[in-house]
């Protein structure tokens, strides 16, 4: 498979503090790609890089075939970007929101309306399309944040942690979610977390970051092989541990 995302001595630093250490990074199209690693591990600043958000201050990042920072349009109409805390206009309805959206990416009214509503459909959220965003709990507004980024056609979508403070059953749903949007659509999927059981339940490959530095990239087989010298009945947590000792 071809990489969809490419990152090469990808670095940035604030002042003394290293955020991300060249980080030699590929991500393939088709796959659910699980970005791992604790809170201030540099995953968020990694994806602001990707997205052209915030510049490197060394190193270089392809993403769809285009440099973030030279070339940011291109990857900001292929791209959906859910941040962990998702913003909406309370006061308006989910339509309303997602046609703000739209209009937002010049998508002509007469195709905006057919997008929106198989948006909501995908998202479970056709039945309260009519609703004021402000009476949504967080998991439904988690899922409107899918349909949001559903609506310009995405063919890559970089999630930063989207189950953070689901109950369960919400955390169900978003997993099941995102694992249907990459098999019935063939979209890509960047899903960065520091929940372990879920990386493990819905990613194809990982990629540990720990202190701004790559640690391990790879299936849960390969990095298993090489960490523990064992695939059988190995978990992610544990290899995740032996790393996170060692790093």
């Amino acid at each position: 498979m071809a990489a969809i995302i490419e990152t090469r001595g990808l670095t940035r630093r604030y002042g003394r503090q290293t955020a991300v250490d060249r980080l030699d990074l590929e991500v393939r199209e088709g796959e659910i790609f699980g970005f791992l690693g604790p809170n201030g591990a540099g995953k968020t600043t990694t994806i602001l890089m990707l997205l052209g958000l915030t510049e490197p201050t060394a190193g270089s990042a392809r993403v769809l075939g285009h440099d973030p920072v030279l070339d940011p349009l291109p990857i900001k109409r292929q791209v959906g970007y859910l941040p962990e805390n998702v913003g909406f206009y309370d006061d308006l309805t989910a339509w309303e929101n997602l046609q703000y959206i739209a209009d937002l990416n010049r998508i002509p009214r007469s195709d905006a309306a057919r997008k929106i509503e198989s948006a909501l459909a995908t998202v479970g959220l056709s039945d309260v399309g009519d609703k004021p965003v402000g009476a949504f709990s967080r998991g439904m507004r988690q899922r409107l944040g899918i349909a949001e980024l559903l609506v310009k056609d995405p063919r890559l979508l970089i999630l930063d942690e989207p189950t953070l403070g689901l109950d369960p059953d919400g955390t169900l749903k978003m997993l099941d979610l995102i694992r249907d949007l990459n098999r019935s659509r063939g979209i890509t999927v960047m899903f960065s977390s520091h929940l372990l059981d879920q990386v493990q339940r819905i990613c194809h490959r990982v990629g540990i970051m720990i202190q701004g530095r790559l640690v391990a990239l790879g299936t849960l087989e390969e990095l298993a092989r090489r960490k523990l010298g064992d695939t059988a009945g190995s978990s992610l947590e544990e290899i995740y541990m032996r790393y996170f000792k060692e790093g």
